[in-house]
């Protein structure tokens, strides 16, 4: 009994003292601010043509320690400067990190003359396109070149 208070120091069989806090992670990354940081260093961004795709369909993959964790399918023009986005997957742990705003801005960088449109209208990307302020396309079609492209809506 040696403590100010006439407290024993430690009880007999009382479990011993955390170094850190009770509620501290200990040494495990995870969350969702480990994961951002993910999608901005680890993930790697890389073209390829669309495997089940239509003529002119690409692909941009987007890789992880060589598992692929996305995919974005898109159809460009270069002659008439138009684009359409026809696919946006992201797996589950990947979605919000900012992983998709990354890719579309990495397919603008890749072809900064086009105009891109796209044709999904699920939750998903919705709102990541709606984001990244690219309208959606009424009509998909051919281009007057005759490659895969879009047709601008009626209003426009």
């Amino acid at each position: 009994m040696s403590d100010a208070h006439g407290r024993p120091g430690t009880r007999e069989g009382a479990a011993p003292r955390r170094a850190e806090g009770r509620h501290r992670r200990t040494g495990r990354r995870g969350g969702r601010w480990h994961r951002r940081l993910l999608a901005y260093r680890a993930v790697e961004l890389l073209p390829s043509s669309s495997p089940g795709g239509g003529a002119g369909e690409e692909c941009l993959l987007l890789v992880y320690i060589r598992k692929v964790v996305g995919r974005v399918t898109y159809r460009a023009c270069d002659e008439c400067a138009e684009g359409v986005i026809t696919g946006v997957v992201l797996d589950e742990p990947f979605r919000d990190c900012g992983l998709g705003t990354r890719a579309l801005s990495h397919l603008r960088s890749r072809h900064p003359d086009v105009t891109w449109r796209t044709t999904l209208d699920t939750r998903l990307t919705r709102d990541l396109l709606r984001r990244m302020r690219i309208p959606r396309a009424a009509v998909a079609g051919n281009c007057s070149h005759g490659r895969p492209g879009v047709v601008a809506p009626a209003g426009t």
